[in-house]
Protein backbone atom coordinates (compact mmCIF):
# COMPACT_ATOMS: atom_id res chain seq x y z
CA UNK A 1 0.00 0.00 0.00
CA UNK A 2 2.75 2.17 0.17
CA UNK A 3 3.16 2.58 -3.13
CA UNK A 4 -0.35 3.50 -3.51
CA UNK A 5 -0.31 5.95 -0.76
CA UNK A 6 2.02 8.15 -1.77
CA UNK A 7 1.00 8.34 -5.17
CA UNK A 8 -2.72 9.55 -3.78
CA UNK A 9 -0.65 11.99 -2.49
CA UNK A 10 1.62 13.37 -5.02
CA UNK A 11 -1.77 13.76 -7.56
CA UNK A 12 -3.46 15.01 -4.31
CA UNK A 13 -0.26 18.24 -4.46
CA UNK A 14 -1.10 18.22 -8.08
CA UNK A 15 -4.62 18.89 -7.37
CA UNK A 16 -3.82 21.40 -5.40
CA UNK A 17 -1.55 23.42 -7.26
CA UNK A 18 -3.47 23.83 -9.92
CA UNK A 19 -6.33 23.70 -8.12
CA UNK A 20 -4.80 27.10 -5.95
CA UNK A 21 -3.66 28.51 -9.93
CA UNK A 22 -6.80 28.00 -11.30
CA UNK A 23 -9.31 29.30 -8.86
CA UNK A 24 -6.81 32.55 -7.34
CA UNK A 25 -4.48 32.93 -10.29
CA UNK A 26 -7.25 32.51 -13.42
CA UNK A 27 -4.94 34.95 -15.33
CA UNK A 28 -1.90 33.64 -14.29
CA UNK A 29 -3.19 30.50 -15.55
CA UNK A 30 -4.46 32.36 -18.90
CA UNK A 31 -1.06 32.93 -19.71
CA UNK A 32 0.52 29.71 -18.47
CA UNK A 33 -1.55 28.31 -21.16
CA UNK A 34 -0.42 31.03 -23.92
CA UNK A 35 -4.29 31.84 -23.75
CA UNK A 36 -4.06 35.69 -23.79
CA UNK A 37 -3.95 38.29 -25.06
CA UNK A 38 -7.03 36.20 -27.32
CA UNK A 39 -9.03 34.61 -24.94
CA UNK A 40 -12.60 36.19 -23.89
CA UNK A 41 -12.95 37.34 -20.07
CA UNK A 42 -15.46 34.46 -19.32
CA UNK A 43 -12.11 31.77 -19.59
CA UNK A 44 -11.03 33.27 -16.09
CA UNK A 45 -14.58 32.50 -15.01
CA UNK A 46 -14.39 28.79 -16.29
CA UNK A 47 -10.73 28.24 -14.70
CA UNK A 48 -12.09 29.43 -11.50
CA UNK A 49 -14.89 26.60 -11.70
CA UNK A 50 -12.41 23.92 -12.43
CA UNK A 51 -9.96 25.32 -9.99
CA UNK A 52 -12.63 24.15 -7.20
CA UNK A 53 -12.89 20.83 -8.95
CA UNK A 54 -9.10 20.48 -9.03
CA UNK A 55 -9.08 21.57 -4.99
CA UNK A 56 -12.03 18.80 -4.46
CA UNK A 57 -10.07 16.06 -6.23
CA UNK A 58 -7.02 17.16 -3.95
CA UNK A 59 -8.87 16.59 -0.97
CA UNK A 60 -9.98 13.06 -2.19
CA UNK A 61 -7.26 11.61 -2.52
CA UNK A 62 -5.65 12.87 0.50
CA UNK A 63 -8.68 11.11 2.08
CA UNK A 64 -8.14 7.95 -0.05
CA UNK A 65 -4.57 7.98 1.13
CA UNK A 66 -5.52 7.27 4.75
CA UNK A 67 -7.78 4.21 3.77
CA UNK A 68 -7.39 3.11 -0.23
CA UNK A 69 -9.63 0.15 0.83
CA UNK A 70 -12.19 2.06 2.23
CA UNK A 71 -12.23 4.97 -0.63
CA UNK A 72 -11.81 3.29 -4.01
CA UNK A 73 -14.85 5.49 -5.63
CA UNK A 74 -12.03 8.13 -5.33
CA UNK A 75 -9.12 6.07 -6.96
CA UNK A 76 -11.50 4.98 -9.57
CA UNK A 77 -13.35 8.17 -10.21
CA UNK A 78 -9.29 9.66 -10.79
CA UNK A 79 -8.48 6.73 -13.08
CA UNK A 80 -11.64 7.88 -15.37
CA UNK A 81 -10.74 11.70 -15.22
CA UNK A 82 -7.37 10.77 -16.01
CA UNK A 83 -8.40 8.85 -18.77
CA UNK A 84 -10.64 11.20 -20.36
CA UNK A 85 -8.36 14.02 -19.60
CA UNK A 86 -5.76 12.42 -21.67
CA UNK A 87 -8.10 10.99 -24.84
CA UNK A 88 -8.74 14.71 -24.88
CA UNK A 89 -5.62 15.98 -25.20
CA UNK A 90 -4.32 14.09 -27.66
CA UNK A 91 -7.22 14.37 -29.32
CA UNK A 92 -7.17 18.19 -29.48
CA UNK A 93 -3.32 17.94 -30.08
CA UNK A 94 -4.04 15.77 -32.68
CA UNK A 95 -6.84 18.51 -34.47
CA UNK A 96 -4.09 20.87 -34.26
CA UNK A 97 -5.93 23.09 -32.07
CA UNK A 98 -3.19 23.04 -28.87
CA UNK A 99 0.16 23.31 -29.16
CA UNK A 100 2.10 20.89 -27.33
CA UNK A 101 4.44 23.27 -25.42
CA UNK A 102 0.99 24.38 -23.92
CA UNK A 103 -0.33 21.16 -22.05
CA UNK A 104 2.60 19.07 -21.83
CA UNK A 105 1.59 17.78 -18.52
CA UNK A 106 -1.96 16.83 -19.74
CA UNK A 107 -0.19 14.85 -21.82
CA UNK A 108 2.61 13.12 -19.55
CA UNK A 109 0.47 13.15 -16.43
CA UNK A 110 -2.52 11.18 -16.86
CA UNK A 111 -0.35 8.39 -18.79
CA UNK A 112 1.64 8.02 -14.84
CA UNK A 113 -1.33 8.80 -12.41
CA UNK A 114 -3.13 5.62 -14.43
CA UNK A 115 -0.83 3.29 -14.54
CA UNK A 116 0.15 3.45 -11.12
CA UNK A 117 -3.39 3.89 -9.92
CA UNK A 118 -4.15 1.08 -11.39
CA UNK A 119 -0.95 -1.05 -10.49
CA UNK A 120 -1.14 -0.38 -7.02
CA UNK A 121 -5.35 -0.78 -7.30
CA UNK A 122 -6.93 -1.57 -3.78
CA UNK A 123 -8.28 -4.77 -5.81
CA UNK A 124 -5.47 -5.43 -7.49
CA UNK A 125 -3.32 -5.90 -4.10
CA UNK A 126 -6.32 -7.67 -2.46
CA UNK A 127 -6.10 -10.05 -5.42
CA UNK A 128 -2.32 -10.60 -5.53
CA UNK A 129 -2.24 -10.95 -1.77
CA UNK A 130 -5.46 -13.73 -2.09
CA UNK A 131 -3.50 -15.60 -4.31
CA UNK A 132 -0.55 -15.76 -1.93
CA UNK A 133 -2.56 -17.17 0.72
CA UNK A 134 -4.09 -19.48 -1.46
Amino acid sequence: MRGLRFTLRFIAVVQFFFGVLFTFAPGAADGLLGLEPTAPGWVEWLFVMMGARFLGYGVGMLVASRDPLAHQSWINTMIGIQVIDWVATVGFLLAGDLPLSHVLSALVLPVIFVAALTWWHPRRAAGAAATVLA
